[in-house]
């Protein structure tokens, strides 16, 4: 194998490491997760490139031939902060916001240093209007939402508690429109307002914490409690629950309703996920922590029913729509 191949190889090995880590709900500071000094100076160097965020009043923004209320595209790229150095405290047993926020960032940073975001500023800015207006129509409007393009060929799309969300290049590369794009990100935004990261991580936290605690009590039997513990958290961590993303489907998929968009946005992307051969390296990590497609799309049209029905105002914004430059 040539050293190039070998660095790709390498490189590919640690962009889906660490996608999985974040798709399965580990902490960053288990063992599962750190990625150590270097990737965190990585992710600093990344975040330190972006401008910083703005709290713009959101404004309407207008299409050509449709209209429709978006924040101002002048806004940030995701997660501007840089890490801090030490491990934010937190709270387990009830996190403050300011400790979800702190923690997402944290989670972001990492993911960063093994992704990036696209170096394409237009886009980043462009994904941020779209993604603050429709967070904006969600229950946690008051969030520092930040939204970003991340360089990753899988076809995936993630989310960090605090208003943290990321798309892959290759998802975004499957989208046509608008409404499919808020679709997505409603999904993303359901599960941060919905705290299904920040649950899990607080069930491993609380296990380790247990474990911990009888270690100093018991002693000698430190093994046996390790295992123990070790295995809960395991099955805490391995992601998601199909409850909790058929609970972000319906919520995006309001969210881009309340935004104005077309409401078969989300819809569209899961026909496209599911027209995907399933041995493509692009969705192994999507259909690994996710429900597939039509088991989504199923359960998402028992849940509406015919309610979409007398909804024909919705925008799909095809005009509107970043087109990648490569």
């Amino acid at each position: 194998m040539s050293l190039i191949s070998t660095t790709n190889f390498r490189k590919n090995i640690l962009i889906s490491t660490v996608l999985a880590s974040l798709s399965a709900g580990f902490s960053i500071s288990s063992a599962a997760f750190n990625l150590g000094d270097a990737l965190k100076d990585a992710a600093k160097k990344q975040l330190e490139q972006q401008t910083g965020q703005t709290d713009t009043p959101q404004t309407p923004a207008t299409d050509n031939q449709n209209t429709i209320a978006a924040p101002n595209s002048t806004t940030s790229a995701a997660a501007t902060a840089s890490p801090e150095k030490a491990q934010p405290t937190i709270n387990w047993k009830s996190p403050s916001k300011a400790e979800e926020i702190a923690l997402g960032r944290e989670i972001t940073g990492n993911l960063l240093g093994a992704a990036p975001l696209v170096k394409d500023e237009a886009l980043q800015k462009y994904i941020n209007s779209v993604g603050r207006w429709v967070a904006s129509q969600s229950e946690r409007p008051e969030l520092p939402w930040h939204f970003g393009v991340i360089e990753s060929d899988d076809l995936n799309a993630f989310s960090a508690p605090g208003g943290y969300v990321m798309v892959t290049k290759g998802l975004y590369r499957k989208m046509s429109n608008e409404a499919q794009l808020a679709g997505v990100l409603g999904h993303e935004i359901g599960h941060v307002v919905a705290k299904h990261q920040l649950k899990v991580l607080q069930k491993q936290q609380l296990l380790n914490i247990g474990a911990n605690f009888l270690s100093k009590k018991l002693g000698k039997d430190n093994k046996v409690i390790s295992k123990a513990i070790g295995s809960g958290a395991e099955i805490s961590a391995r992601g998601l629950d199909k409850d909790a993303e058929f609970e972000a489907d319906r919520l995006g998929l309001s969210y881009a309703i309340r935004s104005g968009y077309e409401p078969f946005g989300l819809t569209d992307v899961l026909q496209i996920l599911g027209q995907t051969n399933p041995n493509d390296n692009s969705v192994a990590l999507l259909f690994k922590t996710h429900p597939l497609p039509d088991e989504r799309l199923a359960t998402l049209a028992d849940s509406i029913d015919n309610k979409l029905d007398n909804i024909t105002s919705g925008k799909t914004l095809e005009n509107r729509f970043y087109k990648l430059k490569n």
